[in-house]
């Protein structure tokens, strides 16, 4: 389908419907995986990095996907890096619409700061890739792709295995209790309780003629599906407004397509902090974050026209560069846990936004030319 032949306002209709089928479909992922992670017995690490990432992941899947098919290599790609930046963006606009404080400081378990770690080694690998060039191994299929998925796989085995090891221990906690989640261990513990005990909840309210898992499943693969499908259509109608409106590839794929496809991580990461799951709420956003640059191999899968890393702009370089300085701005928050706000903002998060902004300025007005 040539979505070229729609007028710009019909393209930019089909771009908001797909948008909203990823916003309600993506909630009821989320909603399922939990119920998958919860009856199979998956560590709360393991289940959000893998099981909820993938999830809610799965819209950049489809629309990196169908922007490589398409030949648009810098919609795929900043698709992918944009979309780490907004999401880490989108978590400090959470920070000021529902904490009462700063959200790192109520986020006491030493597993973030190893997933912001390995965050910023992947998209710092990333950068490289882009700098350098790649060379095809696999047909046109490059190096630097496989090397990000195998980093994504080990990211999951280290976060899954850390968790599970009692290193680090908060020495205090917030003291208004209405304000703060429940005191926790290095692993989480008593908030992967919390939420094992909503997931039973969920299961047994759930309970009719067929098995929780099975229910849950079959949910899961249908809501899969209309995520899919929206994907496709927000990278089409995308590519189709670029050519329409103007704009690069580059900036569309950075702020309009990534804004799009995270809504899933939109809706999960403000429905953990409603439940006063503030250490899932970031851990949803890094564990996403590192799949969302180890989409780069099935992009460069679909992209026959060679590695895909050699055909990006400087827009790609610029927006992962941006996704590390807001990594380390979160990590900096969370090593120092100090409650300190700013119009009812934590330092940290009104650091990421101001970050955010200067970066969508410098893209927007000279980041289009090659790498």
């Amino acid at each position: 389908m040539d979505f070229t032949q729609f007028p710009l306002w019909g393209n930019a209709l089909l771009l908001a419907g797909a948008g909203v089928v990823v916003w309600l479909a993506g909630g009821r992922l989320a909603r399922n995986a939990d119920r998958i992670g919860a009856a199979t017995g998956m560590s709360e690490a393991l289940a959000g990095a893998l099981l909820l990432g993938v999830a809610t992941s799965l819209p950049e899947i489809a629309t990196t996907v169908s922007a490589g098919m398409l030949g648009n290599a810098s919609l795929a790609v900043n698709n992918l890096f944009g979309g780490v930046a907004m999401q880490l963006a989108v978590l400090a606009i959470i920070d000021f619409w529902l904490v009462k404080g700063a959200l790192t400081y109520f986020s006491p378990d030493s597993t973030l700061l190893l997933g912001g770690v390995l965050l910023i080694l992947q998209v710092g690998v990333s950068i490289v890739a882009v700098a350098i060039g790649d060379v095809a191994v696999l047909g046109h299929v490059g190096a630097w792709p496989f090397l990000l998925g195998g980093l994504y796989v080990a990211s999951l085995y280290f976060m899954n295995r850390y968790a599970k090891r009692d290193v680090w221990t908060p020495s205090s906690l917030p003291d208004d209790e209405s304000d703060s989640p429940p005191a926790t261990s290095a692993n989480g513990s008593a908030e992967r309780g919390s939420t094992e005990r909503d997931s039973t909840e969920r299961d047994s309210a759930g309970e009719g003629a067929e098995p929780p898992l099975f229910s849950a499943g079959l949910q899961f693969s249908l809501a899969a599906a209309l995520v899919l499908v929206g994907g496709w259509v927000v990278a089409s109608a995308s590519d189709a407004l670029s050519a329409q409106t103007g704009l690069s590839g580059g900036f569309v794929g950075a702020t309009l397509v990534a804004l799009t496809t995270s809504l899933p991580e939109i809706s999960t990461t403000a429905g953990a902090v409603r439940a006063g799951n503030y250490t899932m709420a970031i851990a949803n956003i890094f564990g996403t974050n590192t799949l969302e640059i180890a989409l780069l191999l099935p992009s460069d899968l679909t992209y026959t026209a060679g590695p895909i890393v050699d055909a990006v702009d400087n827009a790609a370089l610029m927006t992962a560069g941006l996704s590390v300085v807001l990594t380390a701005i979160y990590l900096w928050g969370l090593l120092e846990r100090r409650n300190r706000t700013v119009l009812n903002l934590g330092v940290d998060s009104a650091g990421v936004l101001a970050a955010y902004a200067v970066g969508l300025v410098l893209l927007y007005f000279g980041a289009d030319s090659p790498a």
